[in-house]
């Protein structure tokens, strides 16, 4: 499965088949959130938060990817990401694109 942030692929013709998603809500464990927390007075990088967000955007790109399979699609352009704060320490994020199928 091609997956691109680009609005076209290349050398190839295809048709448009869908709008295609995946997204998942992480929580920090709260030793880390503790640790986070610490750290943030004194700056530097949030190495927990960094951690979960990473983990985040694969599992939601792997869900869009599952998305487009299901829709039979060769490929996903033109890939986006969203994030936003569901609650205290919870995070959402979302993948989503334009699935296609190469002709």
């Amino acid at each position: 499965m091609i997956v691109t942030t680009t609005e076209e692929i290349s050398g190839q013709e295809y048709e448009v088949v869908g709008l295609v998603t995946g997204n998942t809500v992480r929580a920090k464990h709260l030793g880390n959130d503790i640790m986070s927390g610490l750290k943030s007075l004194v700056g530097g990088e949030l190495r927990a938060y960094t951690d979960m967000l990473s983990e985040a955007r694969t599992e939601a790109i792997e869900r869009m990817i599952a998305d487009a399979r299901r829709l039979q699609a060769d490929a996903v352009v033109n890939v986006r990401f969203s994030t936003a704060q569901t609650a205290p320490g919870a995070a959402e994020i979302l993948a989503y694109g334009t699935a296609v199928r190469f002709r």
